[in-house]
C-alpha cells in the first residue's frame, strides 16, 4: 500500500510540472508576440511619420517655387488650337487691298481735342466659345461682332447673349467670294424678305443695336438693296456700320437720304495675316483717332491679330479704347 501511494504522488507531481511548463511556455509565447507586435507598430508609426514629414517638406518646397507665367501667345494658341481655319487670310472681306487703309476721300478735318481720342476695335466673325475666350484673355475693351448661327456654329447667338454689348456681323452678297454664309442678303431680295431676315436677327440677338456687313461688296454697292436694308434696320432701331468692303459703297448716299449719320470702318487690321503688317495697321488706326478724335478698326479672332493687339497695349495708352456705341 505504501509503494502505491508513493507512485501516485510521483505521477501527480510529474503531471503538475508538465502543465506548469506548458502554461509558462504559452505565457512566454504570448508575451513575446506582444513585445514584437509593439516594436513593429512603433517602427511602422515612425516610418509613417518620416514619410509624412518628407511629403510636407516636398510640398513646401514646391509651393515656394512660383509657376512660370503662361505667355499670351501660348494661351491664344491653346484656346484657338481646335479652331478650323475658315479662310487662308482675312482678305475675304474686301476686294481691293487699298481699302484696308483709311479712305483718302473721307473729308475729316484735323482738330484739337481736349479729351483722349477714342478708338473702337471691332472683332468680326465671332462664333465659338474658344474665340470669345481668346478675345477676353486680351483684357482690352474691344467690340465683338457675331455671325448669325448656323449648323457649324449653333451657339453664336447664345454666346452673344452673355455680353453687355455686341454687334451682329451680317452676311451680304459679295462680288468675288465662294464660301458664302447661309441666309446671306442678296441684291434681288425683296423688301419683305429683307425685313423678315432683320426681324429674325432681332429675335436671335435681342440686344443688338449695331450691325456691320460680312463681305457685301456687291450688296452695299447696290443703291436699291441698301435702301431696303436701311429701311428694315431703322424700323428695328438698329444702326448700320459700313465695313467698307468696296470703294463703290452706296451706304453714305442711302443713309443721308434717311437723315442718318454714315459711320464706317477706318482701318482694316488683318488684310494680311503676318504680325508686322497687323502692328503697322494698329498704329495707323491710332493715328486716325488722334487726328480726328475717333476711329474704327476691324480685325478678326486670328492668333496673329490677337497677339498684335496684346503687344500694342502700351500704344493704346494714347487713346481710349471704347465700344462702337461710344462713337456712334
Amino acid at each position: 500500500m505504501a509503494k502505491r501511494k508513493k507512485r501516485t504522488k510521483k505521477k501527480s507531481s510529474s503531471t503538475l510540472l508538465k502543465y506548469t511548463a506548458w502554461t509558462l511556455a504559452i505565457i512566454a509565447l504570448v508575451l513575446t508576440s506582444l513585445i514584437v507586435g509593439y516594436y513593429l507598430g512603433v517602427n511602422n508609426e515612425k516610418t509613417k511619420t518620416i514619410v509624412k514629414e518628407k511629403v510636407i517638406v516636398k510640398e513646401k518646397k514646391t509651393a515656394k517655387i512660383p509657376k512660370a507665367p503662361v505667355s499670351v501667345n501660348k494661351r491664344l494658341k491653346e484656346v484657338l488650337k481646335k479652331e478650323t481655319k475658315a479662310y487662308a487670310s482675312a482678305a475675304h472681306e474686301i476686294d481691293d487691298e487699298t481699302l484696308a487703309n483709311p479712305p483718302k476721300a473721307k473729308a475729316k478735318k484735323v482738330e484739337i481735342y481736349t479729351s483722349k481720342p477714342k478708338l473702337a476695335i471691332i472683332i468680326d466673325d465671332m462664333q465659338t466659345t474658344s474665340q470669345v475666350r481668346a478675345v477676353k484673355s486680351l483684357h482690352l475693351n474691344v467690340t465683338m461682332s457675331f455671325l448669325p448661327p448656323r449648323a457649324a456654329r449653333p451657339n453664336s447667338a447664345k454666346l452673344a447673349s452673355h455680353e453687355k454689348f455686341y454687334m451682329v456681323h451680317l452676311p451680304m452678297e459679295a462680288m468675288h467670294f465662294s464660301a458664302e454664309e447661309p441666309h446671306t442678303l442678296r441684291i434681288y431680295d425683296s423688301q419683305q424678305k429683307i425685313s423678315a431676315k432683320i426681324k429674325d436677327i432681332k429675335k436671335l440677338f435681342p440686344k443688338v443695336g449695331y450691325i456691320n456687313n460680312h463681305t457685301g461688296s456687291k450688296f452695299t454697292a447696290n443703291e436699291v438693296a441698301m435702301n431696303r436694308l436701311i429701311f428694315a434696320l431703322n424700323t428695328n432701331h438698329i444702326h448700320f456700320i459700313d465695313s467698307r468692303t468696296t470703294a463703290k459703297t452706296m451706304a453714305p448716299k442711302v443713309l443721308k437720304n434717311f437723315g442718318l449719320k454714315y459711320v464706317s470702318r477706318d482701318v482694316f487690321l488683318d488684310h494680311h495675316m503676318d504680325k508686322p503688317y497687323i502692328l503697322k495697321q494698329i498704329k495707323k488706326a491710332i493715328a486716325v483717332a488722334k487726328s480726328h478724335g475717333s476711329a474704327i478698326a476691324i480685325g478678326h479672332p486670328h492668333k496673329n491679330t490677337l497677339q498684335a493687339l496684346y503687344e500694342s497695349k502700351d500704344l493704346f495708352k494714347d487713346v481710349e479704347l471704347v465700344q462702337v456705341n461710344k462713337i456712334y
